[in-house]
């Protein structure tokens, strides 16, 4: 193997046999397969890649895509059924929250056990103990059963742990999105550092904003099979592309919004929104920018009725459901007059200024310049998008103003 190649999987595929009940498990196993009731499903098949030293690689795709079960592979935890996995150097992963802990020992107990199976020497651990739980800031519980901690402190407890030496290798399974965000901002601090050090970084994700600060590739992988592997920018538009495909037949009447409760829709539909599309700066439909990006907003609108006149209206909210921005073309340009039936398209473009984060959108047709002269159709959270640090110096808040310090005078 290439020393600068850290992880080689060439052909790599995984097949599990799915049996109707345990009794057909037993009599497969009882008669060395020549009872053979069984079904079988391929988690993943014929995966080819290269991780070189000190690259990270972000791993996206839906759930039941395989990404679990390729670093479960690439972990050594699972066997390949085809293909092989070479991985030079000490591999550190968190697979599945609290695997590997003993529920009814204390966190000193288990910590010390996940240390030994690391082979980590036994006056090495002593030393290492203490940084651990100074990391975890889980003083006062460290003693306490790890059946009593929370997920969160079992994710803190976890990461702590395996990065408490610098890995060759660090696998992350979704870990970071259990938790207190500061504490996942006190872990992507240290993956960052591990980063400029050397380490090589496999990352699983659903935040696109994740994968893209922290990864230069990624890999999109789709029912077991690699759909792409590019710059994560490349492939988080493919993969909201892909997921806009399979869900542009189905009618949503009620969306799920950033509270996690449902809204409907409200409106007496002599007009109604039919779509609502986010595009990127090169008209690509995309559901992630980066701070400053333009962006545009598509809204596909079915008039049922000849309206005297028409305005379309928009409104941003952060995830906590406050509003951060909203304007309508009434007051952006002037009235849409005498609007006939039919289908109509209206662009906003705008510039996402925006704090990094999640932000939902909302559409609203209406009469003059408001809603409550006359409301055709209200959907709210419409789409949701999540904004990303780009090249901007680090900030707080949801405005990304622009800034200039000086330093004008000295006294003394």
């Amino acid at each position: 193997m290439n020393s600068d190649l850290v992880i080689s999987a060439v052909n790599l595929g995984k097949r599990y046999k799915r049996y109707d009940s345990r009794i057909t498990r037993l009599a497969d196993w009882l008669t060395g397969g020549r009872i053979c009731r069984y079904t079988e499903e391929w988690a993943l098949r014929g995966l080819n890649f290269q991780l070189r030293r000190g690259e990270s690689l972000g791993v996206v795709g839906q759930n039941g895509a395989g990404k679990s079960t390729l670093l479960k592979m690439l972990s050594g935890t699972v066997r390949p059924t085809e293909g092989t996995v070479a991985v030079n150097g000490r591999i550190a992963a968190i697979l599945e929250l609290g695997m590997g802990f003993h529920p009814d020992y204390s966190g000193y107990q288990n910590a010390i056990m996940a240390c030994q199976l690391q082979g980590w020497a036994s006056d090495e651990i002593e030393q290492l103990i203490p940084q651990i739980e100074a990391f975890a800031e889980l003083q006062g519980y460290m003693g306490q059963p790890v059946r009593t901690y929370s997920s969160g402190m079992q994710m803190r407890l976890a990461f702590s742990v395996v990065t408490a030496k610098r890995p060759n290798v660090l696998i992350v399974d979704e870990a970071l999105s259990v938790g207190d965000l500061y504490f996942s901002h006190k872990c992507v601090s240290r993956i960052r550092d591990f980063k400029q050090e050397g380490t090589t970084l496999l990352f699983v994700s659903h935040d696109p904003g994740a994968v893209k600060t922290l990864c230069d590739r990624a890999l999109l992988i789709d029912k077991g099979v690699l759909l792409r592997d590019d710059t994560p920018d490349a492939v988080l538009d493919y993969y909201n592309a892909m997921i806009a495909k399979r869900e542009a037949d189905a009618e949503i009447r009620q969306v799920e919004t950033t509270h996690g409760h449902r809204e409907t829709r409200s409106g007496n539909r002599r007009a109604s929104i039919e779509d609502v599309e986010s595009l990127d700066s090169r008209g690509h439909e995309s559901r992630s920018f980066r701070v400053g990006e333009m962006a545009t907003l598509r809204i596909a609108v079915a008039v049922h009725d000849v309206l005297e006149d028409l305005t379309v209206g928009i409104l941003l909210r952060d995830r906590l459901g406050n509003d951060v921005f909203g304007t309508n073309s009434y007051h952006v340009t002037e009235e849409i007059n005498a609007v006939e039936p039919g289908r109509h398209i209206f662009e906003f473009d705008l510039g996402l200024e925006l704090g990094y984060g999640s932000y939902s959108v909302t559409v609203a047709l209406h009469k003059r310049e408001h809603h409550l002269e006359e409301n055709y159709d209200w959907w709210d959270s419409a789409l949701v998008f999540q904004v990303f640090p780009g090249s901007e110096k680090t900030f707080v808040g949801t405005a990304a103003l622009q800034v200039a310090f000086r330093k004008v005078t000295t006294h003394g």
